[in-house]
């Protein structure tokens, strides 16, 4: 494999795991936050609060918190496979 078609497979693997990444963002903090919050709140959580509200004001801090450090994994096991790693 040529450096420059190995460079594009890293590339579009990376945006993958990206876009991959936003799309769980999203669907936590806004779809579950906001559009299905009256449905989910019926839900009680943690002592009763409503889980439509703990997805708007806890969820997506804590997905994102989980999305950075499996990004950071994902990325060094990419980085690995394509020789790019640091030392």
């Amino acid at each position: 494999m040529s450096q420059s078609s190995e460079a594009a497979a890293y590339w579009k693997a990376n945006i993958r795991l990206v876009i991959g990444c936003l799309v769980v963002w999203f669907t936590v903090s806004y779809v579950c936050g906001i559009f299905f919050a009256e449905q989910l709140n019926s839900i009680k959580i943690l002592g009763g609060y409503p889980l439509g509200f703990w997805f708007a004001q806890q969820g997506s801090i804590y997905t994102f918190v989980v999305l950075i450090f499996f990004y950071a994994s994902r990325m060094n096991k990419l980085d690995k496979k394509h020789n790019v790693e640091e030392k």
